[in-house]
Formats: structure tokens, sequence, C-alpha cells
């Protein structure tokens, strides 16, 4: 796989969790892998914020590559989400995903202390990671949870970083998505919202890293084929209804609508962990009734 260059759809697979113990479930990690690449997937990203990733500790994270990559053959590709609040502590998640098996690793910005982060300050975050990690650094911007958007001067500075590759970019504004784009020319750039999949296509992006993907994979794929085969028209025709299921389902309910979602069409999704709060009924009954015609 070293000679490939990273693309296609991915999907942030969920973590599964026991609902007796709270413990991760690595069967069904591996039972649900397996399924969505049978759909045709690309890879998967596991430890990502549709993985519930600030909620696993280092040693799931760790646990989770290393369960994945038994699932996930090497013609395919598995990335893991390795970002934390701490320098030390993304060094570190990145090197163990490495050590794992992960291909690439996907770093978020710190979070907590967002308003002290300079431009300057988040070079030299992503830097060091980059630095130490043995595999692929891709950044993650998603200010949806981080409360950080990660402008595109910071990118280009990152640029010439031997080790650093890419971006995914899950701001959700199809204008920042081509300011990534034009800033880092020779960087992968994978859009990671599924509203966006062919407009970021047509920007010359890479692929999607999709939640969308987890319960609507093989619709993803078919979209992302259709463009590769320069059928424009098939491919924006297969965006337009994938554009309401991913506004309702992934942008409203998260993560907790995501594992529904998975359960509703034959996959394993089940609880959210703590201080997430359950679905409430009448929100699972609506993913349930979105996912029902023609899937």
């Amino acid at each position: 796989m070293s000679g490939r260059r990273f693309g296609g759809v991915l999907a942030p697979i969920t973590t599964p969790f026991d609902p007796a113990t709270g413990d991760v479930r690595p069967g069904a990690l591996r039972q649900n892998i397996t399924l969505l690449l049978e759909a045709g997937l690309d890879g998967i990203v596991v430890a990502g914020s549709t993985g519930e990733a600030p909620l696993l500790d280092a040693d799931e994270q760790r646990r989770l590559v290393a369960c994945a990559r038994d699932a996930v053959p090497r013609d395919r590709w598995l990335f893991a989400g390795t970002g934390a609040e701490s320098t030390r502590e993304a060094v570190a998640r990145s090197r163990a995903a490495a050590v794992a098996g992960a291909d690439a690793v996907l770093v978020r910005p710190p979070g907590y202390f967002a308003a002290a982060l300079t431009p300057a300050a988040l070079v030299d975050y992503f830097r060091a990671v980059g630095d130490a990690c043995p595999v692929p650094v891709l950044v993650y911007n998603i200010p949806k949870y981080t409360h950080l958007a990660i402008a595109p001067a910071v990118l280009e500075q990152l640029a010439a970083h031997p080790n650093i590759l890419g971006v995914k970019d899950s701001s959700g504004d199809v204008k920042n998505l081509g300011a990534y784009r034009a800033a880092v020319p020779e960087w992968l750039v994978f859009v990671g919202s599924g509203s966006l999949l062919y407009a970021a296509l047509e920007l010359g992006c890479d692929g999607g890293i999709l939640a969308l993907a987890c319960f609507a994979a093989r619709r993803c794929v078919d979209l992302f084929a259709a463009f590769r085969a320069g059928d424009r028209a098939r491919a924006e025709a297969l965006q337009q209804p994938l554009i309401p299921l991913n506004k309702a389902i992934v942008s409203e309910l998260g993560a907790a609508g995501v594992k529904a979602a998975m359960d509703a069409v034959g996959l394993t999704g089940g609880p959210v962990r703590a201080p997430l709060p359950a679905l409430a009924p009448a929100d699972r009954e609506r993913v349930v009734r979105l996912l029902t015609p023609g899937d």
C-alpha cells in the first residue's frame, strides 16, 4: 500500500460499547468494519469524532487501532484519530496508533485552551506530531467541537513538512474547503461532510471521511465512483438525497444518531458513552423512517 496515494471514501466508524459494562466491544467493531468494507469503502477511521474519541482513554484508543487492523486488509486504509489537549499526549497517541497498525493519523487541534492558541502555536503542535510520528499525519479541522478553526495560512506553513500530507475539513463550509485546496495544492484534502462530497470532488479533493458512510456506505461509494468515471450528472444526482440524510442524522444528532442509523441498517450501533445522552425515542423513530425508503 505504501506506493498508493490515500484517497476515496472512508468511514469514521463508531465505537461500539457494551450496554451493560460500557466497555468497547471488539467483536462488534470487527463485524461492522467487515460489512462496511464489503460495501466498497476505501478505508476506516477509528477514534474520530463519530467514534467518540474524547471519551476514550489512551489504552482504549490503542486497542481500537489494533482490533481494527485485524479486520482491515492491507489493501484498504486504516486511519486513527490521535489529537489531544497536550502536544505530549498527541505525540504519544500518534506513536501508539502507528505501532498498532494505523496507516496514517488524523490530528485535531487542542480545544480547551483554543482562545490562547495562536496560529504559530498550532503550527508548532502539528510539526511536533509530524516529527515524532512514524506514519503520515493529516490535520483535522473540526471547529464544531474544538471551537478553533484552522486557517488556510496554518496549512501553508505546514506544507513543507515531509510527514504532514493532508487535511480533513469538517467545517461544513465549501468556501473553506476550496481555500484549503488552494492553500496546499500538493496535499491530500478530504471533506468531512457527507453533504459536500460531490462539491469536494469538483474542487479537486481526494475523497471524503464521512460519518454518512457509516450507514450509507454504498451510496457514498457509488457517488465517488460515478464522479471518477466522468459521470458528473449521475454523481450530482446521487448527492442530492444524501444532503437531507446527512443533515438530519449526522449534523443534528451526532454520534448517537449515527449509531441509531447503523442499528437501523443491520450494523451494530448501540449506546453512546456517558455523558453523551441517549437518543430520544422520537429521534430514533425518525432515523428509522429516514432510512426505510429505498434502503
